[in-house]
């Protein structure tokens, strides 16, 4: 993930994003080293619209964006994760979950 991302911010989301798909796959389909293919290819899609982001290092969190860039059906899936995921998070990786939280106190930013 190094190359893919730009900024340190990016990375930090890439890495956040990745721990909650694998929370989730962990308890809801048994997946112990790598996510299951449903939960892998919602990763690959996350990542692929992190990269893509028009705001770059100055995002807020997704769920606060101006611009809604997932298709409808990924970004309910992204949420239902994210709902079961977030708070579990202040326990499996508290560092990434409270600078998500803080993140998610940035202003969000007109599209540059």
């Amino acid at each position: 993930m190094p190359h893919l991302f730009s900024s340190h911010r990016l990375r930090r989301e890439a890495r956040t994003v990745e721990a909650m798909i694998r929370r989730y796959c962990r308890d809801h389909h048994g997946a112990t080293t790598e996510p299951c293919p449903d939960c892998r290819d919602l990763l690959a899609y996350a990542q692929q619209r992190l990269h893509h982001c028009p705001f770059q290092h100055r995002k807020t969190t997704c769920a606060n964006c101006p611009v809604h860039c997932y298709k409808p059906a990924q970004r309910e899936r992204i949420r239902t994760v994210m709902r079961h995921s977030g708070p579990r998070m202040l326990l499996s990786h508290p560092v990434l979950a409270l600078l998500h939280l803080l993140d998610g106190l940035r202003r969000p930013r007109r599209k540059p």
